[in-house]
């Protein structure tokens, strides 16, 4: 891929509820994996996200992507060290069309999401709409598969995640681990979800060798959520 070495490392994480006091153990846990973007769902543009987009600024992140979301609402950003274009969907007369935003490479699009827990949106069709050459997908789709994702068979928009398999999206965490039972989020119950994923299109597949949940990063209440690495090798 033009523009990068031998290789790409592709973060995303929800920082739960803009990160609060805990940006800069944040801020740690992504330097353990110095990724060249990192995506982050939950971000607000609040003086606490600015204080974040400041630190990453100050790591090499230099190009930064963030929605027109107001206040606390939950959205997401992209920081990179590539540069890049930027497109967002706050101009699509859709509720939630802030919690999308897509980082143009020279080599391929990247999708950042965050998409709202069992609310009801069009947010797959906005996507899906957009997905005009081969691109990388990654966030809190706040969904999965039943009985795959979940032991139960609770979670809305499957049937729309699906849909990304038949336009020739791979789900690269299946790639890597087919059949692993691995969760990035537990209820207060301690039943386990897997809403977040990272799905690349079908081209971008043989280079994927490895895609991985970390899961320290929720273990030490630094958030309830597992961030997700992808890691491209050309």
């Amino acid at each position: 891929m033009s523009g990068f070495t031998n290789s790409l490392t592709i973060l995303s994480w929800n920082i739960r509820q803009g990160g609060g006091t805990r940006i800069r153990k944040i801020v740690e846990f992504v330097e353990k994996h110095t990724p060249d973007i990192a995506t982050f769902s939950e971000f607000q543009n609040t003086s606490t996200g600015l204080a974040l987009r400041k630190m990453l600024l100050d790591r090499g992140y230099h190009y930064q992507i963030v929605s027109a979301a107001v206040g606390t609402q939950n959205s997401v950003l992209v920081a990179s060290r590539f540069p890049c274009g930027s497109q967002l969907f706050g101009d699509k007369n859709t509720p939630y069309s802030d919690n999308l935003v897509c980082a143009s490479l020279e080599a391929f699009d990247l999708f950042a999401v965050y998409f709202p827990h069992k609310k009801k949106h069009t947010l797959f069709d906005v996507l899906q709409s957009a997905l005009v050459r081969g691109s990388i997908i990654c966030g809190d789709f706040n969904t999965g598969k039943n009985f795959i994702d979940q032991s139960g068979d609770s979670f809305w928009y499957t049937k729309e995640l699906r849909s990304f398999e038949q336009l020739g999206y791979v789900d690269a965490f299946r790639l890597i681990h087919p059949d692993q039972k691995e969760y990035s989020w537990f209820s207060h119950q301690g039943n386990g979800y897997r809403y977040d994923h990272t799905y690349v299109h079908q081209s971008f597949a043989p280079l994927v060798s490895d895609c991985f949940y970390d899961h320290d990063c929720r273990e030490d209440g630094t958030s309830d959520h597992s961030m997700m690495i992808l890691r491209l090798t050309f």
